[in-house]
């Protein structure tokens, strides 16, 4: 990681059905995105041991959310937050539960933020739907930032509300990145489509 828990080693998913990002990937995606990390609400969706969700606490978020629904990871994730000192507050919250029932509660919520990280499964077909969760339940702050790891042989179209911005590929993995439209009426600063990386 680098940032506020640099060098610091993590424990990853050992066992079949996890995949966690990899590091290259991890770190190109916080390369590319860059300042927009600081002072950020995230949310990390099918967070795994939480490696995304971290790395962004590492680089300056304000808070993370993370969901994940899997007995195993989560144990992982808990750990994980131990051994950066980290406990379950105002910074921290880990929710446990499946993203599609727990999108709708955070958005009955009032739940809204500045960065969105998704790992869903690839086999599981969950990319278009988590998107469009997030639209409907208005999760992303206007001019937030949704990043979405998928298969890259599969394109993942943006519905309603968001705007793709980049897609990178490495490997097997893709990483597409859109924006949430800004609403005119509201007084939510102009969507900031800047990104770090350079192709």
């Amino acid at each position: 990681m680098a940032g506020r828990f640099r060098g610091r080693r993590l424990r990853g998913p050992s066992h079949p059905g996890l995949r966690p990002t990899a590091e290259r990937v991890r770190e190109a995606v916080f390369d590319i995105l860059g300042p927009r990390v600081q002072g950020a609400a995230v949310l990390d969706l099918f967070a795994g041991a939480g490696g995304l969700g971290l790395e962004a606490l590492s680089r300056g978020a304000r808070r993370v959310v993370f969901v994940e629904r899997d007995r195993r990871a989560l144990e992982l994730l808990r750990r994980n937050l131990r051994v950066l000192g980290l406990a379950e507050g105002e910074e921290v919250r880990v929710v446990a539960g499946d993203v599609r029932a727990v999108l709708p509660r955070l958005a009955a919520t009032g739940g809204r933020f500045d960065l969105v990280l998704a790992d869903p499964p690839y086999a599981a077909g969950l990319a278009v739907e988590t998107l469009a969760l997030l639209v409907r339940g208005g999760l992303l702050a206007g001019g937030g930032l949704c990043v979405l790891e998928h298969r890259s042989t599969e394109t993942v179209p943006a519905p309603p509300g968001l705007v793709p911005l980049d897609r990178r590929v490495y490997g097997d993995t893709a990483v597409s990145f859109f924006q949430a439209e800004v609403d005119e009426e509201s007084d939510e600063d102009e969507p900031r489509s800047d990104l770090s990386g350079e192709l």
